[in-house]
């Protein structure tokens, strides 16, 4: 086994992509495409496919690589993955397939699996090969509630198989985070993202925009007329830290400050929702979410972006490569800094934080923050966004009673299965789960998948 560096995707410079939304990531060219591919050895136990949460078999993918075969690249990611392209771009493949890789110690780094899905995925969508589609219609009809990863997961196996499907979005896009959370610089939408979704038209998926189950239409009415429901309806209600000063103007959740910029386009002058974006902006948290956001916030004409974080750059849960993208565009971390009360009277004029320090591990495994005596300081900033996390919307399970829910107001699903404790109502990504990664939501939608086709067969034989 021969020792080889791992290549690196080419970026955009830091001091060029923080004065646009163009995408950071220019991917790999075909030469470094073909350099990464031969670097993997095709072990015969496959470590990184047992870290994929939806099974992709990346050693075989990777072998069509090798022989120059991208249409059967295609056919092997498509039959797990329906959304390389995205999966590509934001997953944290260094946590999942590549934490795995026999490479990853000794031998180079791991294989650079993200940026050979999405080179796969990019080149589906330029050439656009046929989908593989059911011989025949099923009498049997599904309904998804939300189009996120999880909804376009589940929609697309079950259409791909032969099921009736109908998509009921919220907003006037489809998509979900995709659309609203994560930032064009990150995922471009016209390019990427609405071309997937043009792609569950083909299959012959419907869906109905500016449908809020639960309002405009009751899950009874649903039942009546589908032999499924898959929820799919995310955790899009912010999380804030009870504060004084968090009613003030300038203080923002992450969700709001991103979906107004990313879906509703606040960036644009006359834009019908605008966003307010200060000279200093501190971003509380430290995920992903709060990358998004604080990077957003740059781009936008701030001239000072912090993030605001209670622990070390150890412990931070986003990224590593967001996080090294967002300080060469700038950003600054405050660390071991935790916000105590937002100043102002109306308006933001600064926050009050403390200094921490890490003591014992709690029960996530990480070092718990304690506060450090009369280390109080005032911080200048005239915006605030807060990005500690977020929860399902109670509207639904308000509205309909028999689904059983955990304390956190997740809904609580068979494992194996994904069915609620509601007999062919199924559920899937962050509603169940909480806040996690597209990939992790999409591998329930496809799990979900299996269950209903194999009761729409059974109805059908």
């Amino acid at each position: 086994m021969v020792k080889s560096e791992r290549n690196s995707v080419i970026t955009r410079p830091s001091e060029v992509r923080v004065k646009d939304f163009e995408e950071v990531s220019c991917g790999f060219t075909y030469e470094l495409m073909k350099a990464e591919a031969e670097r993997c050895i095709n072990c015969k136990n496959a470590p990184c496919t047992t870290g994929c949460p939806v099974g992709v078999k990346i050693p075989e993918f990777i072998q069509c690589l090798k022989n120059d075969d991208l249409d059967g690249a295609v056919k092997v990611i498509k039959l797990d993955n329906n959304l390389p392209s995205i999966c590509g771009r934001v997953c944290p493949q260094e946590k999942q397939c590549e934490e795995k890789c026999i490479r990853k110690l000794k031998l180079g780094g791991s294989v650079a699996i993200g940026g050979l899905e999405r080179f796969v995925g990019d080149y589906a969508l330029q050439h656009n090969p046929p989908t593989p589609r059911a011989s025949k219609k099923l009498n049997y009809k599904l309904a998804v509630i939300g189009s996120g990863p999880s909804g376009l997961t589940c929609a697309a196996d079950c259409a791909i198989a032969g099921i009736d499907v109908t998509i009921f979005e919220a907003f006037h896009e489809a998509g979900g985070v995709l659309v609203y959370g994560i930032p064009e610089f990150r995922l471009p939408k016209d390019a990427i993202v609405k071309k997937e979704i043009e792609k569950l038209n083909e299959l012959g998926v419907k869906i109905k925009y500016n449908t809020v189950i639960g309002k405009t239409i009751k899950i009874e009415e649903l039942q009546k007329e589908f032999d499924a429901i898959f929820i799919g309806t995310g955790a899009g209600l912010p999380s804030f830290m009870n504060i004084p000063g968090e009613n003030l103007n300038g203080v923002y959740s992450a969700n709001e400050f991103l979906t107004r910029v990313n879906l509703m386009k606040a960036f644009k002058k006359g834009a019908d929702t605008p966003v307010f974006v200060g000279k200093s902006v501190a971003v509380i948290g430290a995920g992903n979410v709060a990358m998004d956001a604080a990077r957003t916030a740059k781009r936008l004409g701030a001239e000072n972006v912090y993030i605001v974080y209670r622990r070390s750059k150890e412990e931070m849960p986003a990224r590593l490569e967001e996080i090294e993208h967002a300080i060469e565009e700038g950003i600054e971390l405050k660390l071991l800094t935790n916000p105590i009360r937002i100043l102002g009277e109306q308006k933001v004029e600064g926050i009050e934080c403390v200094q921490m320090q890490l003591g014992e591990p709690d029960a996530s495994g990480r070092r718990r923050p304690l506060e450090i005596e009369n280390s109080n300081y005032v911080m200048p900033v005239d915006e605030v966004i807060m990005s500690i996390g977020t929860r399902p919307n109670p509207l639904l399970t308000r509205e309909y009673d028999g689904l059983e829910t955990t304390k956190r107001g997740t809904l609580v699903v068979d494992e194996q299965t994904q069915e609620t404790s509601v007999k062919n109502i199924f559920a899937g990504g962050d509603a169940v789960t909480g806040a996690a990664t597209v990939i992790l939501a999409m591998g329930a939608g496809k799990n979900a998948a299996k269950t209903i086709i194999a009761r729409a067969n059974s109805k059908n034989n």
